[in-house]
């Protein structure tokens, strides 16, 4: 309550202070929040492609529901990289653990926009052929052939 008079006395001295500032603890506060948000920013950023790798493994080894498993992908496919095969097997089989049919599907589309080309995409088609059919994940292509 002293905070509100305090501004409200110095909005009447002729200042205008907005209620959001008036305080040295709002004040405080953002500028630790700016500071914390520069640090995790450079907390990636010279990331071999094989500590990438890992860590995204680590990471779906770890999910136990649908929302961890849609984040991590999120995050995963947002680097200007495709993720590697063994990834994207961890990925699935986390699909699959979490009981998630529609994130195992959409994690073949996000590959197929991720390739630079057609080629790539089969290679990479060819190389999961394995874990599909034992996790039962058909693509997209399949389920819907005239859409593809």
């Amino acid at each position: 309550m002293s905070l509100v008079r305090a501004a409200s006395k110095v909005s009447r001295a002729g200042v205008r202070v907005p209620a959001y500032r008036a305080g040295p603890i709002a004040w405080s506060a953002q500028r630790a929040f700016a500071q914390s948000a520069v640090r995790c920013n450079d907390q990636h950023a010279e990331e071999s492609f094989e500590e990438f790798t890992a860590r995204y493994e680590k990471e779906f080894e770890k999910v136990n529901d649908v929302f961890e498993l849609q984040r991590n992908l999120n995050n995963c496919f947002a680097y200007d990289l495709v993720p590697s095969p063994s990834v994207i097997i961890s990925a699935l089989k986390a699909a699959r653990r979490v009981n998630d049919f529609p994130s195992a599907v959409r994690v073949f589309e996000g590959i197929k926009f991720k390739v630079e080309n057609k080629g790539q995409y089969e290679e990479y088609l060819t190389e999961l052929e394995g874990i599909r059919e034992e996790l039962g994940i058909p693509l997209k292509e399949v389920l819907y052939p005239e859409k593809a």
